[in-house]
């Protein structure tokens, strides 16, 4: 029977607990919706695009959106 590995995307982006939204955002693109946060080897948790939105003002979430949509 597989494992998880055998099906895993190898190369798999994620972002550390102490990194900064605006790295965040970068990593976030129209392939990537989420990312696994990590603290140090130990996994914390996950930041979706809709994470990112709900922290910002009103006009500067349409401009997230567009600019991640852009190829």
């Amino acid at each position: 029977m597989p494992v998880a590995r055998d099906i895993m995307t190898p190369g798999a982006e994620c972002v550390g607990a102490e990194d900064s939204v605006l790295d965040t955002v970068r990593k976030l693109t129209d392939k990537v919706r989420r990312l696994p946060v990590i603290d140090g080897n130990r996994l914390v948790g996950m930041v979706a695009l809709a994470d990112v939105a709900r922290t910002l003002p009103d006009p500067q979430v349409g401009d997230l959106l567009e600019a991640l949509s852009t190829p």
